[in-house]
């Protein structure tokens, strides 16, 4: 903890300085990039009058899910426990957990962040896709002998195959248990279709992203002829926003990596109505090591996550482009790409773009926040990532 803080000092020193003296390998985001963004999605959110709710587990960050909210969000979405507990130290009042929980010691720790939240003003949600997980959950709330209730989301499989009851019937019984239990309170339907956000095509999201439609209403229509009025249809991501507001069915956006942006979504086929996102995350990496054959910079995968791909070398011209190579934990392999291309000299400060934002941010304890762009910027803020390695 004291190294943590002594690494905070250190970073809180740069607020000032350019950004070529920024130690590598560093996690840089360019507030420029990432503000317009957060103005592109919110002006695309009320054009098409849909809450957005990004998924905080893209930057794991209450500092940034505030500043998300004061953009209109509407609060903030997580996948663990310990993440909204997080961002409630925070300050973040209104949140999700669009994830089951069934163990009972964390069932416990989600009706005290219910009640305080509560008290505080705010709201707490929760996904469930079993009988067992209600009545559990149910339990929980009972025992804690908190009155302040909790928001349920009863999330169906539109695609992710992951969790969630099939569409249609099978989610009527587990809304109507909900909203039985007095403690409990029936929030709608939970909707995500996570492979989705990465096919390559556009036409191949938009089909889809038409069946999670048409299975999510259908639910939607089987629930409220049951007696019960859903209100609210949630799910969407940053590949896929597109189709989702303007479905007319979904009522709220989660979609989170938008904010940064990474290579792997670089590679899909952009939607022409979707907002141009740009590129806001970076590693920023300096070259080490200088071959006859390639380069060697300080970035390897313990600076970002690899499982949607290697990094992408940023700032430079198609004809000069270098090719990032995995050279392990602590190197990064960098080869021309063209004949005109050059290998960098050594002692180059180069910026990569990450294969997949959300597992990179969690193995930084910090973000380092530049103004002014890339290469003549100054360092502005410095982002705590409060739920780091948030896993229970």
């Amino acid at each position: 903890m004291q190294l943590q803080k002594d690494f905070q000092q250190v970073l809180e020193s740069t607020i000032g300085q350019r950004v070529d003296l920024i130690d590598t390998p560093a996690l840089v985001v360019d507030l420029d990039a990432m503000e317009r963004n957060i103005q592109r999605l919110a002006d695309f959110a009320r054009k098409h009058q849909v809450r957005w709710r990004p998924h905080a587990k893209l930057h794991k960050s209450a500092e940034l899910a505030l500043q998300l909210q004061r953009a209109g969000a509407q609060g903030a979405c997580v996948q663990k426990v310990a993440e909204a507990e997080a961002l409630a130290a925070g300050g973040v009042l209104d949140i999700t957990v669009t994830n089951q929980v069934i163990a009972m010691p964390k069932l416990h720790r989600v009706a005290r962040l219910a009640a305080q939240l509560a008290a505080r003003g705010g709201r707490l949600g929760v996904a469930v896709d079993h009988p067992e997980g209600i009545a559990r959950l149910a339990e929980a709330m009972a025992q804690h002998g908190s009155d302040a209730g909790i928001d349920v989301l009863v999330e169906i499989d539109v695609g992710q195959g992951r969790c969630g009851v099939p569409p249609g019937e099978a989610a009527v019984p587990l809304a109507l248990a909900v909203a039985r239990s007095p403690r409990l309170r029936f929030a709608g339907l939970q909707a995500y279709h996570g492979r989705a956000q990465h096919l390559a095509s556009s036409v191949g999201r938009r089909e889809a992203i038409a069946q999670v439609v048409h299975a999510a209403d259908h639910t939607r229509q089987l629930i409220e002829a049951a007696g019960l009025p859903v209100p609210l249809i949630t799910g969407s991501g940053t590949g896929t926003l597109v189709h989702e507001a303007a479905s007319g069915v979904f009522g709220e956006l989660q979609a989170g990596s938008f904010l940064f942006m990474d290579a792997d979504y670089a590679r899909n086929e952009r939607e022409p109505a979707q907002p141009a996102f740009e590129h806001a995350l970076f590693v920023k990496t300096q070259v080490v090591s200088v071959r006859d054959t390639h380069a060697v910079c300080d970035a390897g995968h313990k600076s970002h996550a690899i499982d949607s791909g290697l990094p992408t070398v940023a700032l430079l011209p198609p004809e000069r482009a270098l090719r990032y190579a995995n050279g392990g934990d602590e190197h990064g392999l960098l080869y021309a790409d063209s004949p005109k291309a050059r290998l960098p000299a050594l002692g180059r400060m180069l910026w990569l773009i990450p294969g997949h934002c959300d597992p990179t941010v969690n193995l930084h304890d910090f973000l380092i926040g530049v103004r002014g762009g890339l290469a003549m910027g100054v360092v502005e803020r410095i982002i705590r990532v409060d739920a780091r390695g948030a896993l229970t």
